[in-house]
């Protein structure tokens, strides 16, 4: 139980911590992006602004003219080596293609946006990539602020990917070494959080333990005493003798009643794998019907066992889930009325074993429902203390089968019977 819920701890710690730091790797790398991406722009707009700064705008023929043959990539000069441009392209101020460097492009300039990511097909430039991302740039060129034309030039952006692909790996090592780290501190302060619960869980161990011993010791003396004594020849009538058989009932109720409470304590959480074995549900419930306790409380009505044929095997603990079985029987055979009808139903649904104890007895108003598994809580009080109740058959039946990882539930109409059904998963 405690190593689980220090796992838990641990999972959630390590959880919180590694969405936090995702958000802010996140972050990061988003910020680089940005960062690698103004870059790129400022070099290519510096780029653009020199080639644009030697077109030329002048009067020929009586008109107002555009020259561009003295325009690097355009004109007649070579392109520098080292220059990274992919294309350039003139368009003259209607957005009509006038002369171009590179790839072919379109007649008619159809957008106007300054700075555009393209994703093209890698045949310009040579990488082992077979598709490269391109920054291009729209740039509006003015003459004494009329405007002449546009230029439009691209560069790769290969070397921001890689510095990007760099960091990102930078960024995913060190949050996996961050989680690594993260893990180990949540399971060693989940180690640290759970020892003040474990030493108080111990402290209570002990107490119900010590409580347990030194409540039975007094009892077991006083049952045996009033036994003895009814063994001596007394007239039954006698007040002495009625006496000690009240006593002798007493200790036994008191003694039952120690054993549910030590019961309820000491089953806290799941039950331990080494507790479990392969049992046929089958054969564990024959084994409930054909005892002799429950031949007793059904012999004023009508009991029915619906059991399948083939074997059902589950990893439980039978001792335990037996007694839980036995408690809704208990039950259903106390509250149902001479000659009602008591069913205990097994079978499996989807990926469950259900059993089932259904009676057509007093039922068990709405109002009462949602607290029938609560500790000591009885719908009639008196009817259940003379029949020797305390309130704890159903709060043990549920902490058993909670223990074996299923459920318990309930459903019952007043006057009409009640349906108490155990689920428990099939793969175990």
């Amino acid at each position: 139980m405690f190593n689980r819920s220090r796992r838990n701890l641990a999972r959630w710690f390590t959880l919180s911590m590694g969405s936090i730091l995702a958000v802010f790797a996140g972050t990061l790398y988003y910020q680089e992006a940005i960062k690698q991406l103004e870059v790129i722009d400022l070099l290519l707009y510096k780029k653009a602004r020199v080639i644009a700064g030697n077109v030329q705008y002048k009067m020929q023929q009586g008109q107002m003219r555009v020259f561009i043959k003295n325009v690097p990539l355009l004109g007649s000069n070579p392109p520098p080596p080292d220059s990274e441009i992919i294309y350039a392209r003139w368009y003259d101020a209607k957005g009509k293609l006038k002369q171009f460097f590179g790839v072919p492009p379109q007649e008619h300039l159809s957008k106007t946006f300054e700075f555009q990511t393209i994703k093209t097909t890698n045949y310009l430039i040579s990488s082992s990539s077979p598709v490269i991302w391109l920054r291009q740039i729209t740039l509006p060129v003015q003459y004494r602020g009329q405007l002449i034309g546009y230029l439009q030039m691209a560069i790769p952006m290969t070397r921001a990917q890689e510095s990007l692909s760099k960091f990102l790996l930078l960024l995913v090592l060190t949050v996996l070494m961050a989680l690594g780290v993260t893990s180990l501190t949540g399971w060693f302060l989940g180690g640290l959080a759970m020892q003040p619960i474990r030493y108080s869980y111990e402290q209570l161990q002990r107490f119900t333990a010590n409580a347990s011993h030194e409540l039975r010791a007094p009892l077991a003396a006083i049952l045996s005493n009033a036994q003895v004594g009814l063994l001596a020849n007394i007239d039954d009538a006698d007040s002495k003798h009625l006496r000690l058989e009240k006593i002798a009932e007493v200790a036994k109720s008191m003694n039952t009643l120690i054993g549910n409470l030590l019961f309820l304590a000491r089953q806290v959480g799941r039950l331990a794998p080494e507790s479990l074995h392969e049992t046929d549900l089958n054969d564990l419930l024959r084994e409930l019907i054909g005892s002799q306790t429950t031949r007793i409380a059904a012999q004023h009505l009508d009991f029915k066992s619906d059991l399948p044929e083939q074997p059902i095997v589950l990893k439980v603990d039978s001792e335990l889930l037996y007694q839980a079985v036995m408690n809704l029987l208990s039950n259903a055979c106390k509250y149902t009325p001479a000659g009602g009808l008591v069913n205990l139903r097994l079978f499996t649904e989807y990926h469950r074993v259900v059993i089932q104890v259904e009676d057509n007895g007093i039922g068990i108003p709405a109002a009462d429902l949602p607290h029938i598994f609560e500790w000591f809580y009885r719908v009639d009080k008196q009817r259940t203390r003379a029949a020797g109740g305390f309130g704890l058959g159903l709060a043990i039946a549920q902490q058993i089968i909670e223990a074996h990882g299923g459920h318990l539930s309930v459903k019952s109409e007043l006057g009409q019977g009640s349906l108490f059904q155990i689920e428990l998963p099939l793969n175990q």
